[in-house]
């Protein structure tokens, strides 16, 4: 794999092409050492997750990604689960946005691909696991974010994301990890709990969003969610106005955040 497809400097002469070890594990979120573990095969039953970011990582066509769960002893990904497959033409074409803040999600709202821009937005989130990425558990669970909402705006919101997560459960009956989430939002959150009871039902549409960063300080963007056809991704963009002030301070935070991420990686 050609290590600027994934965004990465090939800074200088390489023993051989492709991306190093490191590279591969800070794009799959994963220790180098278990990257080694598992080229060497001290790491035997990789779990579907695993095999799920490296697919990504790796920007695996679906034929390659089956092909990944076969060698690795796992059953491939059915239609009958939520899929976290990113087709290639997809990716591609987010590439080619990196002056917007990206995020990508499954039928879920489990978060499965950022963008530099939002990572510089919203903040690092290569360190959460499991529910900590779902952005249904995050709003209801009560863990802290970045987006500042007003009460008319938090009701359409919960309404959406509630409407989503059911029909999902009528879309993959048989997915164990939504039916247990939902189950568990039900007994974490009586507002959740209450939206689910009767019924409530809700879309996503085009608005405004209100960002606090702690350095740049506040920011309405507008705030789209897209599908992509195909499939159940839902892809979500922030934009500004051209020569608004949201705008400047977005061009200010990717020159940051480029930055940032420059020095982490001559640290690393």
């Amino acid at each position: 794999m050609d290590p600027a497809a994934a965004g990465i400097s090939a800074g200088g002469a390489r023993r051989a092409p492709g991306l190093r070890r490191e590279e591969l594990a800070q794009l799959a979120s994963l220790s180098v050492d278990y990257i080694v573990r598992l080229e060497q095969g001290r790491a035997t039953s990789p779990s579907p997750q695993v095999l799920s970011a490296l697919a990504r990582a790796l920007r695996l066509s679906t034929a390659e990604r089956d092909h990944l769960y076969l060698l690795a002893g796992q059953p491939v990904p059915g239609p009958k689960q939520v899929s976290d497959h990113i087709p290639p033409g997809v990716r591609r074409l987010l590439d080619q946005l990196d002056g917007v803040p990206l995020s990508v999600y499954d039928a879920a709202w489990n978060l499965i691909l950022w963008n530099p821009l939002w990572v510089a937005l919203f903040g690092e989130v290569a360190s959460l696991r499991g529910r900590e990425r779902n952005v249904v558990w995050r709003h209801f669970a009560g863990l802290p974010g970045r987006v500042i909402h007003t009460p008319d705006e938090e009701a359409a919101f919960e309404a959406a994301l509630v409407s989503d997560l059911r029909a999902a459960t009528v879309l993959y009956p048989a997915d164990t990890g939504v039916r247990s989430l939902v189950e568990d939002l039900r007994s974490i959150s009586t507002d959740f709990t209450a939206l689910w009871d009767t019924g409530a039902v809700g879309v996503h549409e085009m608005h405004t969003k209100t960002v606090h960063h702690p350095d740049i300080g506040t920011l309405a963007l507008d705030c789209d969610v897209l599908a992509a056809l195909g499939s159940d991704l839902r892809i979500v963009a922030y934009t500004a106005a051209p020569g608004s002030e949201a705008a400047d301070r977005l061009k200010l935070l990717d020159v940051v955040g480029t930055q940032t991420m420059a020095e982490a990686r001559a640290d690393g």
